[in-house]
């Protein structure tokens, strides 16, 4: 199998994309959804063009898609970015969005090819705990949602951090793998690439939410 990788730079793209790996497929290149406007009920906003330095330590394609963010325009630009692309299907890293699977399902459809959702509804605790055991370097990059500060903002999960997150889902009732939005990742590095990622970024907190600005 020859597939893209629809990928956000988060944890849950990286998942993904390992599993890919995993199975022997090749990976033809990283595409990256970039919305131009303030929201976006289907993807990811900050820190989405970090996925370059990842494709680069990887030795992958990039392929940005520009989009306001409005539906349907952004499944129709990313449509026609696949389109130019020789591939068999893609994988994205879809974990309880029903919302968001039967999109880019759809999408699939209209292109002839297969839409894989490996993370499809997997516990959100296993899921994050097995990322952290087996290696990826997971940064918080965004919060929102009453039981994180920003204290975690720039913070790498390890099994310690991992231990307090799973304290705080608890006691304040968010899901621990962030899937009702409560945070935003990216990832460092992990057995999916060489090498690891430099970053450096500016944290902003409003009191309530926050996220960093990546330079």
């Amino acid at each position: 199998m020859r597939v893209a990788i629809l990928s956000s730079g988060g944890k849950d793209s990286a998942a993904a994309w390992w599993w890919a790996l995993c199975k022997g497929w090749t990976i033809d290149c990283l595409v990256t959804v970039s919305v131009t406007g303030e929201d976006s009920p289907m993807f990811q906003i900050p820190g989405t063009h970090l996925v370059q330095q990842q494709a680069s330590l990887a030795n992958l394609d990039w392929v940005n898609v520009e989009t306001s963010g409005s539906t349907p325009e952004d499944i129709i630009d990313l449509e026609k970015a696949l389109q130019e692309r020789k591939i068999d299907g893609f994988v994205s890293g879809a974990l309880r969005s029903d919302y968001q699977k039967s999109r880019l399902e759809r999408m699939a459809e209209r292109l002839g090819i297969i839409s894989w959702t490996p993370l499809w509804h997997q516990d959100g605790d296993a899921h994050l705990s097995g990322m952290v055991a087996n290696g990826f370097s997971i940064m918080i990059t965004g919060v929102s949602c009453e039981g994180l500060d920003d204290s975690w903002l720039g913070t790498i999960l390890d099994e310690t951090r991992l231990a307090e997150l799973r304290s705080l889902a608890k006691k304040y009732r968010f899901h621990i793998e962030g899937e009702g939005g409560e945070y935003e990742t990216l990832v460092l590095g992990g057995p999916h690439i060489e090498g690891s990622m430099d970053v450096t970024h500016t944290k902003y907190w409003d009191g309530v939410r926050g996220h960093l600005d990546f330079t």
